[in-house]
């Protein structure tokens, strides 16, 4: 256990959720700060709940937020085989060894049976434990049953956890439980630890819900006489209410459509880097080289971590900002009529778009009138007019046409403001700037008319207020 070995394990049976990704981004990190190795595992021997395309997608997930791996099954490496469904014979292997120790037997009763007992204890209020009906004689396997586990000794176990200190469990937690089903896929309990064994892995992080099977674990240790590997607990992830665990009805959501809405992978991880853990420093916005070097298992809280969507939001917008323009528009998939306009445009869209998704949605929307010239309606353009103020709107206009004519092209949106408030100053703000603001975009709503201008340029900004005059 001299070099720190971590590994995910994922089960190919749907999307790619949040609490998965978390506990692969908090055992990639630890690898990577302590110089281990990151091994990728497919855990796939529950066959009837495998959904097809599962591994290609949990491939493509990690990769896009840039969890890479030393080992997995898309690359190999000195452990190979890394789907389980590979391994089979390796399990019979390990079986074998503790049929030959006294420590596994055939399950010889029906499932009928076993439910049988199962709702008699649940009647009598007490748990369920398939070790009270264990059979006297054991008959040899033929590997057509299921194999169960026979538990050495029943007693308290107690271990140490790298986030949440000792833990321990008593005697409830021990069960016979099934080694090898009938269909001669292992379960989860005893290929992890096989698996872990032989991939020399010595630290193993993964989510809450763990600790009450780790006495089982930790039973099946002993009797392979194999020392304990490291463990290391994740909190679970609460939903926005923090009342209770982030589920598919809380609006939890499979992590490449958080891709598919314009999140970047930076500040995803970002995001999930702070679900349970904080650095010493204190800091919110984490690049990977920052995470790589502050994260610590022992600063990862035992509480349940709220998935904050507003705070993945101003994360995401914090990290699209840091963007450069052209950047910006190609990691956004970003295309407008008039190219030249799009680039002027990114510093509005990085002020308010939280999300790439966003930041298209403006361009079609509010920001439309940036690319297509506006229909007018005449009682918007001279809403601003007060009593006995009427036809002030057309005056003010060429007012402002004739200042914009003597604008440099390219002037800015401050070089813009500079030459126009002192007539609107003078003037009104409103009797000015409203009705210049409408002619240009041709909407209630829109970016103020200095941007406008800055943005269209000065032959366009002619062009619409020529149009706005004409009409008046």
């Amino acid at each position: 256990m001299s070099k720190v070995v971590t590994r995910f394990a994922p089960s190919p049976t749907g999307f790619m959720h949040v609490g998965g990704v978390r506990t692969a981004l908090f055992a990639w990190l630890y690898a990577r700060k302590n110089g281990g190795k990151f091994i990728l595992r497919i855990e796939d021997t529950d066959k009837a709940r495998e959904v097809e395309g599962s591994i290609a997608h949990i491939i493509e997930s990690l990769k896009w937020l840039g969890i890479e791996w030393d080992e997995g099954p898309d690359i190999g490496g000195p452990h190979a085989p890394y789907l389980q469904s590979d391994r089979l014979a390796t399990y019979k292997e390990y079986a074998l060894k503790l049929i030959e120790k006294g420590y596994a037997y055939p399950d010889p009763f029906t499932e009928a049976q076993v439910e049988e007992w199962r709702k008699q204890a649940e009647a009598e209020k007490r748990p369920f434990l398939f070790r009270e009906h264990r059979p006297e004689t054991m008959e040899e396997w033929d590997g057509k049953r299921p194999l169960r586990f026979k538990v050495p000794e029943v007693k308290r176990y107690e271990w140490e956890d790298l986030a949440w200190g000792t833990l321990s469990a008593g005697e409830e937690a021990l069960d016979d439980f099934i080694l090898i089903k009938g269909d001669g896929y292992p379960t989860y309990n005893f290929a992890h630890i096989v698996d872990d064994l032989l991939m020399e892995v010595t630290h193993i992080v993964r989510g809450q819900e763990f600790i009450s099977s780790t006495p089982k674990f930790l039973s099946l240790y002993d009797a392979l006489g194999i020392a304990r590997p490291h463990f290391a607990t994740m909190p679970i992830i609460l939903g926005e209410a923090g009342t209770k665990k982030l589920g598919k009805r809380d609006g939890a959501k499979d992590i490449l459509e958080y891709r598919e809405e314009g999140y970047l992978p930076e500040a995803m991880m970002n995001f999930l880097a702070l679900l349970g853990w904080h650095p010493e420093s204190g800091s919110e916005i984490l690049s990977r080289e920052d995470l790589l070097a502050s994260f610590d298992l022992a600063r990862v809280q035992k509480g349940g971590a709220r998935f904050d969507e507003e705070k993945l939001l101003h994360i995401n917008r914090e990290w699209m900002r840091t963007l450069s323009s052209d950047d910006y528009v190609t990691m956004g998939n970003l295309s407008a009529a008039h190219p030249e306009r799009l680039t002027k445009i990114v510093p509005i869209l990085k002020e308010r778009a939280q999300t790439f998704k966003e930041a298209r949605e403006m361009l079609h929307g509010e920001l439309r009138c940036l690319f297509e010239a506006p229909t007018l309606d005449i009682g918007l353009l001279t809403g601003k007019e007060g009593e006995g103020e009427t036809g002030t709107t057309k005056g003010h206009l060429e007012a402002v046409k004739g200042l914009v004519e003597g604008l440099h092209e390219g002037a800015d949106p401050e070089a813009v403001k500079a030459v126009l408030m002192p007539y609107a100053d003078e003037k009104g703000r409103a009797a000015v700037l409203w009705p210049t603001r409408y002619a240009l975009s041709g909407a209630e709503r829109s970016p103020d008319p200095f941007t406008l201008i800055s943005v269209l340029g000065k032959e366009e900004t002619l062009l619409r207020l020529t149009a706005a005059i004409d009409i008046l």
